[in-house]
């Protein structure tokens, strides 16, 4: 008998007909003689709904009491879909992160797991019983509940499965595994069978939407198998691995869009003294004796705002185009020939061992990936070079 643990985002859960479909998968899985703890976020909408709400009483609500609201919204998802199990004649009991026990540390609206508790957990199973785990929650030190950040869900799950030494974590999503590049993007976009962590990892870090980045640096250091499943299809998603063997050279194309080029009159060491203690990253992409030239995610213009006030100039809107794999350095000229001849304008790059990154204009990013795509992956074996593949 094998133990999946098995997350489902809130698009999956995100109405009662969905949360039905969920219950008929889990009951399949159950069937064919799985231990299943299932792990849930709240429905579609139901976050935004709560922030809203607490907005109405207090434009900046205390980071405790903000965290105590939204972590109501995987109670209401979890019973719902115990409920439904339970229907189907399949023993179900959901259990929010204080009785599991899942402890964090002190930090509220971004906490970090520490410890989850099996007792509970094992004894249910044992018994026969499919476990639904509220996500994204827990409880600190002083007993305060705590949420872990946007992604957290999948962190509960990978934390569970690491906790159970799971034989595999399943993470549902709406799309039916990690794609050769952003499907919505490039029509021809291929899934792939199998990734390697390394990669996989990289490409989170890089804007790859797939995959949450700590939950998959978490289930590397824990060795947790990841598979990426579609909550609305059949089929085997894809398997991130720990076998470099059985993957491809990967080339990986990943995309992070939603940023802005920023000019602040500051030097670059009294910027990032500045935003240290803000707790906001950016690339700096260019530096003088006065000021410097910066990329910083959307969402982070409000704080930036706070902290340099009138000092900051608004560029243009930007994305990073991000090419990930193995010997990926050696293709750095090519790839540079090829957005020229296109007149795409890169403004500035970085390189890593595994990674490429490009900073082009947003307007352009899908014709970049295009580009990039149809030459590293559709012409793939144009001047015999090996295999790659290109990952959103």
């Amino acid at each position: 008998m094998t133990l999946l643990v098995q997350k489902f985002g809130g698009t999956s859960v995100g109405s009662i007909d969905r949360i039905e479909a969920v219950a008929d998968r889990v009951m399949k899985t159950y069937q064919q003689g799985h231990q299943i703890v299932v792990v849930l976020s709240a429905m579609a909408g139901e976050t935004n709904r709560l922030l809203g709400l607490a907005k109405q009483i207090d434009e900046i609500p205390t980071a405790r009491e903000l965290d105590v609201l939204l972590s109501a919204g995987e109670q209401v998802s979890i019973a719902l879909l115990a409920m439904a199990l339970n229907r189907r004649g399949i023993k179900a009991q959901s259990l929010i992160a204080d009785q599991v026990t899942i402890r964090t540390d002190n930090v509220f609206n971004n906490a970090s797991i520490t410890d989850v508790e099996t007792e509970r957990l094992t004894a249910l199973l044992e018994q026969d019983n499919v476990v639904v785990v509220a996500g994204f929650q827990g409880r600190d030190s002083d007993n305060n509940i705590t949420t872990l950040g946007r992604g957290g869900s999948d962190m509960t799950a990978v934390a569970i499965a690491s906790a159970l030494n799971a034989t595999e974590c399943q993470i549902f999503t709406d799309v039916d595994g990690v794609y050769s590049t952003d499907p919505r993007l490039v029509p021809d976009a291929k899934r792939l069978d199998v990734v390697h962590f390394e990669h996989m990892r990289t490409m989170a870090s890089k804007g790859a939407k797939v995959l949450q980045l700590q939950s998959v640096e978490y289930a590397l250091q824990h060795s947790v198998p990841l598979r990426v499943l579609s909550s609305f299809d059949d089929g085997e998603g894809t398997l991130v691995t720990f076998d470099i063997a059985s993957t491809s050279s990967i080339v990986g194309i990943a995309i992070l869009g939603n940023q802005v080029l920023l000019d602040v009159e500051l030097s670059k060491e009294e910027l990032q003294r500045q935003l240290s203690l803000f707790g906001v990253n950016v690339w700096s992409v260019t530096a003088k004796a006065d000021s410097t030239q910066i990329v910083a995610s959307n969402d982070d213009l409000a704080r930036l705002r706070l902290v340099l006030d009138e000092k900051m100039r608004h560029i243009g809107d930007v994305s990073t185009l991000s090419m990930i794999g193995n010997d990926i350095l050696e293709y750095s000229d090519e790839i540079r020939i090829f957005l020229s001849e296109a007149g795409i304008i890169v403004h500035n790059n970085q390189q890593q061992t595994d990674c490429l990154s490009f900073l082009i204009d947003k307007d352009n990013h899908k014709l970049a990936v295009n580009i990039i795509h149809k030459r590293f992956v559709v012409d793939q074996q144009r001047l015999d070079n090996p295999p790659l593949l290109a990952i959103y």
